[in-house]
């Protein structure tokens, strides 16, 4: 009778543990199966590899780059594009500042095929719009004394089409557009303080 028992709850254990793991891999499968379901990060998150020959990601910003120094934009170089890229623009701002995030540089209308910024210089046909400080071009870092470090964040957006914005555009008229219409972003970041 125990044998006949035996038998039975055998193949009774041995079934539940076949539905649990079918239930197991059935569970493992919707997981996998739902990954793709779940909606993709948009477009503005591809990734652009952005970088400097003078410093490195997240490093101090060398001090010929700010206002302590001969206050000169650095250089820049990229790649991995997405494909369509037409148009390219720069964003260079320091999310410490005091009165809010603060734009250092807005340079946009690059053309697509640009792969760097030379120190100092921007590409023919490129545009550069008004910083903060109420001046067209490169205004370098310069973080209060004895303030903590500040972070100055390279943005660069890789476009469809170049954005209709004219020389000199301000600040808010600047981020709006090439957020909204960025195919693929990259950061590079940078840190100074004095």
């Amino acid at each position: 009778m125990t044998g006949r028992l035996a038998g039975p709850a055998g193949c009774g254990l041995a079934a539940i543990a076949v539905a649990l793991a079918a239930c197991g891999s059935s569970t493992h499968k919707q997981h996998a199966s739902a990954a793709p379901v779940t909606p993709a990060a948009p477009a503005q998150t591809a990734s652009i590899r952005l970088q400097s020959p003078a410093f490195a990601d997240r490093v101090w910003l060398p001090r010929r780059f700010t206002c302590d120094g001969a206050a000169t934009s650095p250089p820049l170089s990229w790649s991995a594009l997405p494909r369509g890229t037409r148009s390219l623009a720069l964003l260079l701002e320091d999310p410490d500042a005091p009165g809010g995030t603060f734009l250092h540089w807005a340079v946009y209308r690059m053309p697509g095929r640009t792969d760097h910024l030379a120190a100092g210089h921007v590409p023919a046909g490129a545009v550069q719009g008004r910083n903060s400080f109420g001046k067209t071009g490169y205004g370098p870092p310069c973080p209060p004394k004895g303030a903590r470090p500040h972070r100055y964040v390279f943005t660069l957006y890789a476009l469809r089409a170049a954005p209709k914005l004219p020389p000199g555009a301000a600040p808010d008229e600047v981020r709006a557009p090439l957020v909204a219409e960025a195919a693929a972003k990259g950061v590079l970041t940078a840190r100074y303080g004095r």
